[in-house]
């Protein structure tokens, strides 16, 4: 038989340890109710719609649902209509970011100066980022439509067009109304985070190179962009992956059309699913896009770290 004293040395030995135990998984409980509800808000949906791209989800047939193995990747392979979605995607979304970067870069550098009301005008820059997209996609719409909308009545008087049409019914043209609308809506994301990196330089530098000679654009380059380039890096990694997934513009403006001459990778998911109602197949096509997407953001995060090794 143990004795008192030999039960007391145990339950002194066992102490240490179950107090390292317990310090080491403070954190995790700390962060437990944050992990769970990232686990049932993202990760569980993300695993049910990954599995529905391998088996046959049509709500139209009451006997789908089986598995099929790699059947819709196959039929995606042969599917002409995806290529072409594909090709849109990279004109919808380089278009929109390069213009949307431009034009809040200009933004930025012009808001950064003080001036007598700039507060108003900030304002009123940032004021489309919080328009609702259905609502925008809307109001250009009816921009464009020559019946109620002022734009092909100012592009007829300039010269660019031979009669005020509708370009969201011409093939040739459609793409650039949802690109014009992206692009008036999301200015304001690079003009915000842009003036904010601008605002942190300090201004010393400006004025040590000033004294030194140099000019506007020499400024520019050897201080704005240097200290801009991180923020740059991220927001256009940022940007290109939410654009690529943006399908609100093109759905309300166009639906895809005219001839899918506007239909992108994200429209052509929700014709499938929510049109065609064949979810199996929208889940294949959604995880290929998430596959490209993911190797994109690879591949320009390495980038950026080869050229800050360098």
């Amino acid at each position: 038989m143990t004795s008192i004293a030999d039960t007391l040395d145990g339950r002194h030995d066992r102490r240490p340890w179950l107090k390292r135990l317990a310090d080491a998984s403070e954190p995790y409980l700390y962060s437990a109710p944050a992990l769970i509800l990232i686990i049932a808000v993202m990760l569980v949906p993300l695993a049910i719609g990954v599995s529905y791209a391998f088996r046959d989800i049509q709500l139209l047939n009451p006997f789908s649902g089986g598995f099929i193995g790699l059947q819709h990747f196959r039929d995606l392979a042969k599917d002409g209509a995806f290529y072409w979605a594909l090709k849109n995607t990279l004109w919808w979304t380089g278009a929109s970011v390069a213009l949307q970067f431009i034009f809040g870069l200009i933004l930025a550098l012009l808001l950064d100066k003080p001036f007598a009301g700039r507060s108003i005008v900030q304002a009123l820059v940032f004021l489309p980022w919080a328009v609702p997209s259905f609502l925008a996609g809307l109001n250009w719409s009816w921009l464009f439509n020559p019946v109620i909308g002022p734009i092909p009545h100012w592009l007829y008087a300039l010269g660019l067009m031979s009669e005020p049409t509708n370009i969201l019914s011409d093939p040739q043209y459609a793409m650039w109304g949802p690109i014009v609308a992206n692009v008036w809506w999301g200015i304001p994301f690079f003009a915000i985070t842009l003036l904010a990196a601008l605002q942190a330089i300090p201004r010393d530098l400006y004025e040590a190179a000033s004294i030194d000679g140099a000019g506007w654009f020499e400024r520019f380059r050897s201080i704005t962009l240097p200290f801009l380039a991180p923020t740059i890096a991220i927001t256009v990694l940022l940007r290109t992956v939410w654009v690529s997934n943006f399908a609100d513009l093109i759905i309300v403006m166009t639906g895809g059309g005219p001839a899918d001459r506007t239909q992108i990778v994200a429209s052509y998911i929700f014709t499938q699913a929510f049109r065609r109602l064949d979810f199996g197949y929208a889940s294949a096509i959604a995880l290929v896009l998430l596959v490209l997407l993911l190797a994109y953001s690879m591949l320009i995060i390495l980038l950026r770290q080869t050229l800050l090794k360098d």
